[in-house]
């Protein structure tokens, strides 16, 4: 008897799990730093799936068949926006899914309200470092946006979920205050950085250092997968010496030999960061991304 009541049990569990999953909300992002913030929000109400996978550089993605099959059966998508995530457009094209192209209830922009720094209309000036017309698209690099990005998500489950606008409002209450817990660390951790001249790979970074008043003196990649001329490099390497750069930043899926020359050369160290939640194994979601950047920095410097 006690044994089929144990069965029982198991079985009304595993059906009740079951249901609690079919009655979430799929949601689809582009990036993984757009997954964590949504799950923060969205909590127990969302399941979340990324189109680009961490450790992936999201502005080259390639979107496979299996993308257009998650977008399918999703009530949400949430994507960067700012000519990021160009390649979405595609997708949200070609699927069958009214509830999530641009203009419908379940299509969510995060770049909506944020201040976008670098906005140089739609050309490529000599040393820009990057190509988007519409502004540099590495706004969730700087901890203050999210509280611009939670709230724009937040509107968009609302909008599909009414009923549950006061979960999210309290989750990402919830969330920003324990980010807001962590930011006088961080900005204390990173205070003998401050005037310190830096180099980095590709030009993702302003957003975080004008947050933690950091100085990024040049960029190694003049244009957006276009590799550096040997020109370029002695330019970088003449600017690192000339200013006293001494640490050269580089994301995991960047190339690491131009890296390793203009830090040899300028006797410098090589910080290695997280561009996006999931790029370093320590950095699993967005708080965790600060974490490890700013630990990595401040490491270097010493």
């Amino acid at each position: 008897m006690t044994l089929l009541r144990a069965a029982a049990l198991a079985a009304w569990a595993l059906l009740a799990t079951a249901a609690f999953a079919q009655d979430r909300i799929e949601v689809v992002t582009t990036t993984t730093d757009l997954r964590s913030l949504t799950e923060a929000v969205g909590g127990e109400r969302v399941m979340v799936a990324s189109l680009v996978p961490a450790g992936l550089d999201a502005e080259e993605y390639q979107p496979k068949p299996q993308d257009a099959l998650r977008l399918k059966t999703a009530r949400a998508f949430v994507r960067v926006g700012l000519d990021y995530d160009l390649w979405a457009d595609r997708l949200l094209l070609a699927t069958p899914n009214g509830a999530i192209r641009r203009g419908a209830p379940g299509y969510v922009d995060a770049s909506y309200g944020i201040a976008t720094l670098e906005v140089r209309g739609m050309s490529v000036g000599p040393g820009d470092g990057h190509a988007h017309g519409n502004g540099n698209p590495h706004y969730w690099l700087d901890p203050h946006n999210a509280e611009v990005i939670t709230a724009t998500i937040a509107a968009g489950l609302s909008r599909i979920d009414p009923e549950s606008a006061p979960t999210y409002e309290a989750n990402r209450a919830a969330f920003l205050a324990r980010l807001n817990e962590k930011r006088a660390g961080w900005e204390a951790k990173l205070a003998p950085l401050r005037g310190m001249p830096l180099v980095a790979y590709h030009n993702s970074w302003p957003y975080f250092a004008r947050r933690f008043r950091l100085d990024f003196a040049g960029f190694i990649e003049l244009k957006p997968g276009v590799p550096p001329s040997p020109g370029h490099l002695a330019g970088i390497v003449r600017l690192m010496k000339e200013r006293g750069a001494k640490i050269v930043v580089r994301e995991p899926h960047e190339p690491q030999r131009d890296v390793a020359f203009v830090a040899e050369k300028a006797g410098a160290k090589i910080a290695t960061l997280a561009g996006s939640v999931g790029a370093l194994p320590q950095a699993s979601d967005y708080i965790a991304l600060f974490d490890t950047n700013i630990d990595a920095l401040a490491a270097a410097a010493r």
